[in-house]
């Protein structure tokens, strides 16, 4: 006999399939398979995308975490749009909610690449969605397929960063700005899987291990020997420099798998948001369904694709930039 609890799980797991099958419909009829196929000469517009993103891992093995922090940030603002992307006074890039992003030089170089095969032809937006794509399956993640044949937008303005999630934000706020977006609190949990391979920076967790809540101390539901470890090796009271710290485990933080919701369920999670997610009743039952189910993986892509296809550009609407970084 079913539990309540696991019934309306088993609910909630029906009813993002149903919004998965519907998203998909929705995606299918404005973006498409192989769109760029014929349409670069001779060249191979996804082959030249995965190319680089192959070429640059070599060497920064962190541009997994950039592109897919870079993908969330631009499709949860104003759509997926490369609105991310252009620079002047501001505009998103210049939003506080993005003073830790990067990867912005790695899309120039693959845009100036395609532009000199075929110029005018492949949007920025699509770069990042592919890029993401490819840099998630070269990192151990899943290999899926990506609908493309986004345009770029041409407006940016900062004080729309409002709609991202703080890295401190409760859960039901969390899933209200998810919701507003039209995913459920499923898929923002799927989602927020990208931390396997993301990093933060100890300004960002600093009240969380020194003066929580105005306490003087480490936030109590922060494993108190993996404070420790933050506070005497990774953000020590008073350093000058801003530490980079990753949000997965030690042995796992370039690989893109599911043990960021381990560190969750051991109440390691730096981020205050991270912890809240396993420490929620309302969510808690997803840390433990992703960390030990081995459904991630699916349910990461589907998700992703979903938020790819957010309020995109097609067809007339927007442009195809010649500099990402600038309107035309």
């Amino acid at each position: 006999m079913h539990s309540a609890g696991s019934s309306s799980r088993f609910a909630a797991l029906v009813a993002v399939v149903l919004v998965f099958a519907s998203s998909a419909a929705c995606c299918r009829a404005q973006l498409a398979n192989n769109f760029y196929a014929g349409k670069c000469g001779n060249t191979s517009v996804e082959a030249v995308i995965q190319n680089g993103v192959k070429a640059r891992l070599q060497w920064e093995p962190r541009i997994v975490a950039g592109l897919l922090h870079l993908i969330f940030h631009d499709c949860f603002v104003q759509g997926c749009d490369a609105s991310i992307l252009l620079n002047g006074p501001g505009t998103e890039k210049t939003a506080v909610q993005n003073s830790g992003m990067f990867a912005y030089d790695f899309i120039d170089d693959v845009k100036a690449e395609l532009e000199a095969a075929c110029p005018g032809v492949v949007s920025c937006a699509d770069i990042i969605v592919a890029a993401t794509r490819d840099a998630v399956g070269m990192c151990g993640g899943p290999s899926y397929a990506v609908q493309l044949g986004r345009r770029d937008g041409m407006s940016s303005a900062s004080w729309m960063c409002t709609d991202l999630p703080a890295p401190h934000v409760d859960i039901p706020t969390a899933t209200a700005m998810f919701a507003k977006k039209g995913f459920s609190s499923f898929e923002m949990a799927a989602l927020m899987g990208a931390h396997t391979v993301g990093v933060t920076h100890c300004s960002v967790i600093q009240e969380r291990l020194y003066n929580y809540n105005g306490t003087g101390a480490a936030d109590p539901s922060m494993d108190p020997t993996y404070a420790w470890i933050l506070q005497t090796y990774a953000c020590p009271a008073g350093q000058t420099f801003d530490n980079i710290v990753y949000l997965d485990k030690p042995d796992s933080i370039l690989t893109f798998d599911p043990s960021y919701y381990g560190m969750i369920a051991e109440h390691r999670g730096a981020l205050g948001v991270d912890q809240a997610l396993g420490d929620d009743p309302s969510t808690a039952w997803m840390v433990n369904f992703f960390a030990n189910s081995g459904n991630f993986f699916p349910i990461f892509v589907q998700a992703l694709n979903k938020l790819a296809a957010v309020d995109v550009l097609t067809g007339t609407d927007g442009e195809i930039r010649t500099h990402c970084w600038a309107t035309n």
